[in-house]
């Protein structure tokens, strides 16, 4: 489709499913190779992350434990600058390298909330992989450690991505067409 309605927004064809699934299978050969005498900890962040982390996570051909953690910091279509917790973390991250697999990041801020955490609990090494990022809206000072896509600061739905809840469904990502 070349153009979908959610809720009260318009939204174009952004990314085609064939272009994230190459850069969905990239990282995750980066990930095999970097990764194979580590057992890491995949820390999948919910609700967002849930789609790229299962199709990643079947590419993944290295011993490996998955855990979820739910956090939000989004209303409509901004972010807020606050993290919420909503689910937390259940397995102890002393001396493992996590891999935390996130759908996207934009400001920055929750993995910087999330990387802090996860090494004021003991976590021998924090590492940072997002299918999407958009460096314009950035505003951290740390660095991703798998990037699949670098995108331009638009507002964006579908492959696990949502506005205020709908969206997810879809296989391509769009983005908001401005009215």
């Amino acid at each position: 489709m070349k153009s979908i309605q959610v809720r009260d927004k318009t939204f174009s064809l952004f990314i085609q499913a064939d272009e994230i699934n190459k850069a969905v299978e990239q990282m995750a050969a980066r990930i095999n190779s970097d990764m194979k005498d580590k057992n890491p900890l995949f820390l999948v962040i919910l609700n967002g992350a849930f789609i790229f982390a299962s199709d990643l996570l079947k590419k993944i051909t290295i011993p490996c434990e998955v855990s979820f953690v739910k956090l939000s910091s989004y209303i409509g279509t901004k972010s807020t600058s606050v993290v919420r917790e909503l689910i937390g973390l259940d397995q102890v991250p002393a001396d493992r390298t996590v891999v935390i697999l996130e759908d996207i990041i934009d400001t920055g801020i929750t993995m910087g909330v999330t990387t802090g955490k996860l090494k004021n609990l003991g976590a021998k090494e924090v590492l940072i992989a997002t299918l999407l990022f958009k460096p314009d809206a950035f505003r951290m000072n740390y660095d991703m450690d798998y990037v699949g896509i670098r995108i331009p600061n638009d507002f964006i739905v579908g492959y696990g991505l949502d506005y205020d809840g709908y969206g997810r469904n879809y296989p391509e990502i769009y983005k908001i067409v401005e009215d």
